[in-house]
């Protein structure tokens, strides 16, 4: 197979950028997180859970960026704290359902209101309301796109 003639290439052209976004957006991200005195992991569980009446394990997991290797640890390590309890579910003897703990709660509302007015202002700067929107639209029907056929 010839390689394509690719500088002008207007999909390609997007690479670079988005994935230069994405880590400047994960290292700034993540900074602010660990200032926080949480890890990245613990604080996408505590900011999923918040304001939750609690998801099993299975739910998390899927609303998290957190792997399901690391879940289990990170959930130790938010219960070691008193972040989050675990109670098992009625109707389901394998589930378990995760909670915030009252001080898990006041955590989430403090430190998830500070993380999003540390972050608005980087996406303020940067895009009106309207290209927000349409920005999110399209890196939503980029992600079906990728999750669609994995492996074309």
């Amino acid at each position: 197979m010839e390689l394509p003639d690719l500088k002008d290439d207007p999909h390609l052209k997007v690479l670079r950028p988005l994935v230069e976004t994405y880590l400047a957006f994960w290292r700034t991200d993540s900074r602010h997180v660990r200032s926080l005195r949480l890890t990245p992991s613990q604080f996408d569980v505590i900011a999923t859970l918040g304001d939750t009446k609690g998801l099993t394990c299975a739910e998390l997991s899927t609303a998290t960026l957190v792997t399901k290797g690391t879940l289990t640890g990170v959930l130790d390590r938010l219960a070691a704290k008193g972040l989050i309890r675990r109670t098992p579910v009625a109707d389901d003897r394998r589930s378990t359902r995760i909670c915030l703990t009252d001080k898990g709660v006041r955590l989430f509302k403090k430190t998830f209101a500070a993380h999003i007015a540390f972050l608005r202002p980087f996406f303020q700067r940067a895009l009106t309301t309207a290209e927000a929107e349409q920005l999110r639209l399209l890196l939503l029907r980029l992600q079906r796109s990728f999750r669609e056929n994995p492996t074309a």
